[in-house]
């Protein structure tokens, strides 16, 4: 009989979608105020790969990653997507997302999103909140899966989580979330 371990370290992220850059400053210090500093930023850039969100949070998104200085249980990604989707609604302005915030953590081998949409590829964490599987990592580096979402593929935001996987193995990140 295999013995179950706990996943007691792995480093939380987000990636924050927003109309305007004030959102994203907005995002940022709501997940802030959850789960510490973040210990790492990407650039925001434009979020042209779909155009899914636009008739709820209109045109010319910014897209944005963060990586924060804690480290958590890979069980508290239910949870944490239960926060964020409070935020969204509590930031809503008539009835319409002005911010989409997707937690999710990274480990030495996988990057983990949390979402509310159902697929064949995801698994059930209950309360209505799935884990999809984005980015694992071979050959060193992070590599997309088929269903990986288009803006997790791009060189620039692969660079990005290579980065904070090797400050995580480094030791740089591991504080423990208050």
């Amino acid at each position: 009989m295999g013995k179950a371990v706990s996943r007691d370290a792995v480093v939380l992220i987000a990636g924050l979608l927003a109309r305007d850059t004030e959102s994203l400053d907005q995002a940022l210090r709501e997940t802030e105020r959850l789960w510490g500093e973040a210990s790492h930023k990407s650039e925001a850039v434009g979020f042209s790969f779909t155009d899914y969100y636009e008739a709820e949070m209109g045109p010319c998104l910014r897209r944005q990653f963060i990586a924060f200085s804690c480290t958590v249980s890979s069980e508290t990604l239910r949870d944490a997507k239960v926060r964020t989707n409070r935020i969204e609604e509590r930031l809503s302005v008539a009835g319409r997302r002005t911010l989409n915030i997707d937690p999710g953590y990274l480990d030495l081998g996988t990057l983990v999103l949390a979402s509310t949409k159902d697929a064949t590829y995801r698994v059930y964490l209950g309360d209505g909140i799935y884990a999809q599987p984005m980015l694992y990592f071979e050959k060193g580096s992070f590599r997309p899966w088929p269903w990986t979402y288009p803006d997790y593929r791009t060189e620039g935001t692969i660079l990005f989580f290579n980065t904070v996987r090797a400050h995580y193995k480094m030791g740089k990140i591991g504080r423990p979330v208050a």
